[in-house]
């Protein structure tokens, strides 16, 4: 009871392909990705190398 079964997740996909059509869903997925992904480092306490020599560059001084 309450779980997504084929047919609901099924449904959801052909809703999201008539939304927003097939050439804009990779752009969306991509986005996504990178949002998790920036979480998840986030999470981890990890920076991007940019920030990094930025605050280095800081500490120097």
């Amino acid at each position: 009871m309450g779980g997504l079964g084929a047919p609901e997740i099924i449904l959801i996909i052909v809703a999201i392909l008539i939304m927003f059509g097939g050439k804009k869903i990779p752009e969306l997925m991509k986005g996504l990705g990178r949002g998790v992904k920036e979480f998840k480092d986030a999470q981890n306490g990890e920076t991007n190398t940019a920030n990094t020599t930025s605050t280095e560059d800081k500490t120097k001084v």
